[in-house]
């Protein structure tokens, strides 16, 4: 990858998805800036520049954006309307040096009828009609989210999860963070090709192994549960087979982070 002629911006720089974003492009010596709601840890020693900003009310954009060439857009908040933040972003942007803007969505975003999904397709519609130059990228679930669906359990007497069908397609967040750095240095290239795990896995599988894995001694309950939701995910809507460009597989990742304990 070839230096860039100005920042990187990264929003959610600091959370699951972004740290790795953040991490390789400061290892591919590029000139990297956190967007925030906080203001710089003290403690904090990596050498990237941080600004203050609130994509929920729009405050600090203006300053956050100033002389950006890429923003990589990783900040989400599941349980609030992300068109709002994107909505903020987008004007900054267009006020700004219009940078190229690179999001991040999930596999089945359109297929998938949640709530947060919703927002997120409705995010990338924004996006690509926003007159900035845009990438997206659609990835499958991150192992951490499928471990986490089990470890949250912890205190229960049997582990639940999705029966029947249920599949997912896990995938090594920092892969994602990789090739989100290699889109946010090249060109913009619109709506580019899914990236997901190395294997499609039933839930309930993957509910056992992380349970062996915290040395849970418990059944795992697969339960088959109505709603149009569940039949979407029965259906294979969080898959994409034919883009299996991941290779971490889960077990590993339990191996390293030691079932998330």
């Amino acid at each position: 990858m070839e230096p860039s002629s100005g920042a990187i911006v990264v929003t959610g720089g600091t959370g699951t998805l972004g740290r790795e974003v953040v991490r390789r492009l400061l290892e591919d010596e590029y000139e990297v800036r956190v967007l925030s709601r906080r203001p710089h840890p003290r403690a904090d020693r990596t050498p990237r520049e941080w600004a203050v900003g609130d994509l929920a009310t729009g405050v600090g954009l203006d300053a956050a954006l100033e002389g950006a060439a890429t923003v990589v857009h990783c900040a989400s908040a599941p349980a609030k309307d992300d068109t709002v933040a994107t909505r903020h972003l987008v004007e900054a942007a267009l006020r700004g040096s219009r940078p190229h803007l690179v999001y991040i969505s999930i596999v089945g975003a359109d297929r998938v009828p949640l709530g947060y999904y919703r927002h997120k397709v409705a995010c990338e519609r924004m996006v690509a009609d926003s007159g900035l130059p845009w990438t997206t990228l659609r990835a499958t679930q991150f192992h951490d989210l499928i471990a986490r669906l089990t470890t949250v359990q912890r205190a229960a007497p049997v582990v639940c999860t999705l029966g029947g069908d249920a599949r997912v397609q896990p995938v090594e967040v920092r892969e994602v963070g990789d090739r989100l750095a290699e889109l946010a240095v090249g060109e913009p290239a619109g709506r580019v090709a899914d990236f997901g795990g190395p294997r499609v896995r039933e839930l309930r599988e993957l509910a056992r192994l992380t349970a062996r894995a915290r040395g849970w001694h418990r059944p795992v309950l697969p339960l088959r549960l109505p709603g149009k939701v569940v039949r979407a995910v029965r259906e294979g809507g969080l898959l994409a087979p034919d883009h299996a460009q991941g290779r971490g597989t889960f077990e590993e990742f339990l191996t390293r982070r030691g079932a998330m304990r």
